[in-house]
């Protein structure tokens, strides 16, 4: 049995991990359907009555920032799809103790949203992006949308946003061709582009090893075509990505949650859409928030919800366990988490 969470202090697990990085998704919905995640038709969403409203969401940072929640990335879903977003992100910039404020996007809506973030204080943007190929963007998402997300790029760009990457899932057998494009794509716009190994987070379990493209297999296709790449030597450790750097300085990151798993360093929780705080995005477990949420703003709720989180966090397990047999895969599908 635990001992007790401890009632002060950072936000600590038994492991010794500090927390302070909480990714925030504002909806379950997505506007594509990437097979490796959503189902083409079918897609099960939470009841949009059961959403987290923003003021609940804002409630919930004003308690987390004080512990030490520096960091937030608000996710989805697609999070363009919530209305009125932007009217989420100004207050969260105005959160005593919130030092960086970021979305992860898949671009398809952010033309016509990208001044509005800019505006409302946003600085940060992942957007997600698997291939520069139509053909196969289309059979990757289903939807014919690759042009809307290459405009919604160059307008993020137009409008100076501090930090622009891009997130590209790796699959073996299919994006080999894309490693080498989003690279230079990205290089010739000043964005960092960050494969992403292939996860078992898909509705339709589909995952299985040897669809994984490891980063080892993209680090070894790079070198090839523009010569050594470097660890960065004084990355985050905490980072979910692992930086390399080319010779010109320019960078790429790889997260490697099934090759490289760098769960001792992760220092991060999630909070659901529906209210359900997350301590792993592989976790089979969650603590229902929403409830307390939606009470009136009082003293005892606000301890109430100080207690959970830290209760959460202190509970969180070593890792998954993906290359084990052992390894059981969340019940929520990624969309369903949060990305």
């Amino acid at each position: 049995m635990l001992p007790q969470a401890p009632v002060s202090g950072a936000l600590v697990d038994t492991y010794g991990r500090v927390h302070s990085d909480l990714r925030v998704s504002v909806t379950d919905r997505c506007n594509i359907r990437c097979f490796y995640c959503m189902p083409e038709t079918g897609a099960q969403f939470a009841p949009v009555k059961n959403l987290l409203s923003f003021p609940q969401i804002l409630r919930f940072l004003s308690v987390a920032a004080p512990l030490g929640v520096t960091k937030i990335r608000l996710t989805g879903g697609e999070p363009l799809l919530r209305p009125g977003i932007a009217d989420l992100i100004e207050p969260i910039t105005k959160i005593s103790g919130i030092r960086d404020v970021a979305l992860t996007t898949n671009g398809v809506l952010l033309k016509q949203h990208a001044r509005q973030l800019y505006q409302a204080g946003l600085r940060r943007l992942n957007i997600h992006l698997d291939t520069l190929d139509r053909k196969r963007f289309a059979e990757i998402t289903r939807r014919d949308d690759l042009p809307k997300v290459l405009d919604g790029i160059e307008a993020a760009l137009a409008e100076g946003f501090e930090v622009i990457k891009i997130n590209a899932v790796a699959l073996k057998g299919m994006t080999e061709p894309d490693v080498i494009s989003l690279v230079q794509f990205g290089r010739e716009r000043n964005i960092e582009v960050r494969f992403i190994e292939f996860m078992p987070l898909d509705a339709q379990h589909i995952w299985s090893l040897d669809r994984v493209l490891t980063a080892d297999d993209m680090i070894a296709m790079l070198e090839r075509a523009y010569g050594r790449l470097t660890a960065v030597e004084d990355a985050d450790p905490r980072a979910p990505a692992t930086e390399y750097e080319f010779e010109d300085g320019h960078r790429v990151g790889f997260i490697a949650s099934v090759s490289r798993p760098f769960c001792l360093n992760c220092n991060r929780l999630r909070l659901t859409s529906d209210g359900k705080l997350r301590y792993c995005l592989f976790a089979n477990e969650e603590t229902d928030v929403r409830r307390l949420l939606e009470r009136s703003d009082s003293t005892d709720s606000r301890v109430q919800m100080e207690q959970i989180i830290r209760e959460t966090v202190w509970q969180k397990w070593i890792g998954h366990e993906i290359n084990r047999t052992t390894f059981v895969a969340p019940q929520r599908p990624m969309y369903s988490i949060g990305g």
